[in-house]
């Protein structure tokens, strides 16, 4: 499609016979009910997708009026069988997907279709069933084949009787399958490049020769060892992913490659020259008993030199994350000068020393995270250390400290992660130094630092003088916020992202206006009993007030410049008071501005937590009671009594009228006639 696309073509999809759209040579009759292929399409289709369809059976007729098709796609049909003529009228065919159909049913007769293509390239035959024996006989004949896909199958055993014929495949898919067994299946692929078997049951790979291939993914397996063929040849393999398996010891890897990236996560792997507690396995041997047939070979390695010592010298990228590492052979980095990403997260290292041997100048990324780390070793006089790093992830370990001037030597540090261990930021200079502090002043490079749950104390004079900190992570820290946040003055121009997140405020007072940059501000989790009213003259666009204890937001929130530049607001888990919400509708009325845990907002109204947006009659009846001018409300209580009492003296004056006159006549002696 991004061929047709591209080529400048201004006609959008048209409607052609059968409800399929057509778009220059290709028709997409995807999703029609179709039980078989319409014989009213144009007849120079290139292209034919006639996927989530109904088709069970592709005819010898199927496709006589379409001489030029060379890519047909009928994924997710429920085909049982392409009858032997099918495809006599396609013989350019080059592209064919037949994923997730049921062609295990004949798949003999399908495989006689298949051979009468004799320009087939690409072929996909994942979800259908297939034992390795029919995916022998489906692929016998198709020598033009460069790409096979039997994923997702039922293939338990491979052997050299499977792949034969397949002199130009590039890439085979094996994945999610159940091979438990692989004996010289490969062996007569000899332009194989990529080679998938990620997702099965091999215990294994012993004797591994392929030197012609370049991308080999072997992931989640059980596979114990991998052992390389001792030879001298140079191996093209590039790509290795070992991940997600049971090794136990670091793979015999080819003495020449061009290794690039090497995935060792998620096994049992560890080194044992050097033991925690003190013992060394550094010339221990083990046997392997190799058994092919009828003959059985014994190899013996020694777990050091031949374990350890491979030729990483073109590597770039080592992942042995999620492991039982508890430290690295001597010179063991040094064999990789070539290394950019180096991660040993999620081990059992306790020490972790850089030295001039190991000098790892092309490393831009380590992850040291999740580990039990008390110790970070530079040794003194050591000037070229990392000096290209720039993503450095300590987190989640029992660091006090680190190396005096460490950052002085990564010159280009940008991201620095010391959350989760027991650190401190140095003060400001000219105050006592403590010995037990990270420094981070006059780093120019850094922009993001995370010192989440360090137990920091009280922040005071200038940690982050001559920084220029992007986004800065304190949450977490109880103790680390007291008074004004002066100590953040010196990031005024540059700080855009600032989590403050569970760090026991209550003070609305802390003034956070002179952070004209902030963008993104998260203040949940804390004890906020009123909306800061310094947050007012900000031009966030994220604000997150999560967990705190605000009865109200502002009624002007949405007309101040706060509200106008908002995009996202974070409310809920506040008490809120259902009587005082005009707030909210105010946001809801705001152009531009989402709330994303909205429906999870609720205010309060006696013991009862209602939504918002959506509030009873009797509750909207007993707030206007509760807002109402009390002067009014006293006034018309004290209406009706006043105009009973007037009622009732106009009837007693009526009522005593005459006699009140005589009396002021008897007095006054003033006669008037009556």
């Amino acid at each position: 499609l991004a061929v047709g696309w591209g080529s400048g073509m201004d006609a959008a999809w048209a409607p052609s016979s059968g409800g399929c759209e057509l778009v220059q040579s290709i028709m997409d009759c995807t999703g029609r009910w179709l039980s078989s292929i319409p014989g009213n399409l144009r007849g120079d289709t290139e292209e034919l997708f006639l996927d989530d369809n109904t088709i069970q059976v592709l005819g010898n007729a199927s496709l006589l009026l379409y001489p030029q098709l060379w890519h047909l796609s009928l994924t997710r049909n429920r085909l049982e069988l392409i009858e032997s003529g099918a495809f006599l009228s396609s013989q350019g065919l080059q592209v064919l997907s037949l994923t997730d159909n049921l062609l295990f049913t004949n798949y003999s007769l399908t495989a006689a279709a298949l051979s009468a293509l004799p320009t087939l390239r690409t072929l996909d035959l994942a979800g259908n069933q297939l034992t390795e024996d029919m995916v022998s006989v489906l692929v016998s004949n198709l020598s033009s084949l460069e790409s096979l896909s039997v994923a997702r199958n039922i293939i338990m055993r491979l052997d050299s009787s499977t792949f034969t014929n397949l002199t130009q495949l590039l890439e085979l898919n094996l994945e999610r399958n159940y091979i438990f067994e692989i004996d010289n299946a490969f062996e007569g692929l000899q332009k194989l490049q990529r080679l998938n078997i990620a997702y099965n049951y091999l215990p294994c790979l012993v004797g591994f020769g392929l030197t012609q291939l370049r991308v080999l993914n072997v992931s989640n397996n059980i596979i114990e060892w991998f052992l390389t063929l001792e030879s001298d040849d140079l191996f093209e393999l590039e790509v290795l992913d070992l991940s997600h398996n049971r090794l136990l010891f670091f793979p015999v890897l080819p003495r020449q490659s061009k290794l690039h990236s090497l995935l060792l996560q998620d096994n049992r792997m560890s080194f044992y020259q050097r033991l925690p507690n003190g013992t060394s396995l550094a010339n221990v041997t083990v046997q392997f008993l190799i058994i092919e047939g009828n003959s059985t070979n014994i190899t013996t390695v020694r777990l050091w030199d031949d374990l350890c010592h491979s030729n990483l010298s073109s590597l770039h990228l080592l992942d042995m994350s999620q492991n039982q590492v508890w430290g690295l052979p001597d010179n063991f980095l040094a064999q990789m000068p070539s290394l950019t990403h180096l991660k040993l997260n999620q081990n059992c290292m306790e020490a972790f020393h850089l030295s001039e041997e190991d000098p790892l100048a092309m490393l831009t990324e380590l992850d040291l995270s999740q580990n039990q780390l008390v110790e970070l070793g530079v040794k003194k006089g050591t000037e070229d250390i990392l000096p290209n790093l720039q993503l450095f992830n300590l987190s989640t370990n029992r660091l006090q400290a680190l190396p005096p001037g460490i950052f002085t030597r990564t010159r280009k540090i940008t991201t620095l992660d010391l959350s989760r261990n027991r650190v401190d930021l140095c003060p400001q200079p000219g105050e006592a130094e403590s010995p037990l502090c990270v420094d981070i002043r006059g780093v120019e490079t850094l922009t993001h630092l995370s010192l989440a749950g360090c137990g920091l104390q009280v922040l005071g004079g200038r940690p982050f003088q001559g920084t220029s900190l992007m986004h800065l992570d304190l949450s977490d820290n109880r103790r680390a916020l007291s008074g004004d946040l002066g100590w953040l003055q010196d990031l005024v121009l540059t700080l855009q992202v600032l989590s403050l997140r569970n760090t026991s405020l209550s003070s609305t007072a802390l003034d956070f206006s002179a952070l004209n940059s902030l963008v993104r501000l998260d203040l949940s989790g804390n004890s906020l009993a009123a909306f800061p009213s310094s947050l007012g003259s900000l031009r966030l666009r994220s604000l997150d007030l999560r967990d705190n204890c605000l009865p109200a937001l502002p009624p002007d929130v949405a007309r101040a410049p706060l509200g106008r530049s908002l995009r996202e607001l974070y409310l809920s888990r506040n008490p809120y008071n259902c009587c005082t919400l005009g707030w909210w509708d105010a946001l809801q009325q705001a152009e531009g501005l989402r709330v994303p845990d909205g429906r999870e907002v609720t205010c309060s109204h006696g013991s009862r937590e209602l939504s918002p947006g959506a509030l009873p009659e009797p509750v909207l009846q007993s707030c206007r009671w509760q807002t109402a001018d009390l002067a009014l409300l006293y006034l018309v209580l004290a209406l009706p009594t006043c105009l009973t009492l007037l009622v009732a003296f106009v009837v007693v004056f009526l009522m005593l009228k005459e006699k009140l006159l005589k009396m002021v006549k008897t007095r006054c002696g003033v006669s008037s006639p009556y």
